[in-house]
């Protein structure tokens, strides 16, 4: 049976949040200003750059979820 400590609920909506800003940098939107280096106008100019950056801290905030906030029983 899985324990979850206490702070394990935000460290989920934090990696939640992070994986949706990533996703939202791929984004098409022709309101860009330029394209971006994909090729296409997105939400972000800088996309493949941005979304790695912010999968990044969402594996990191997982890594610590699952490493530290879950322990079995």
């Amino acid at each position: 049976m899985k324990i979850r400590k206490k702070g394990y609920w935000w460290l989920l909506s934090a990696t939640v949040f992070f994986t949706l800003m990533a996703i939202t940098t791929l984004l098409p939107d022709e309101g860009a200003s330029k394209v971006c280096m994909l090729g296409y106008k997105a939400h972000c100019t800088f996309t493949p750059i941005s979304t790695v950056l912010c999968l990044l801290p969402a594996g990191l905030v997982c890594f610590i979820r699952k490493r530290f906030f879950v322990s079995y029983k």
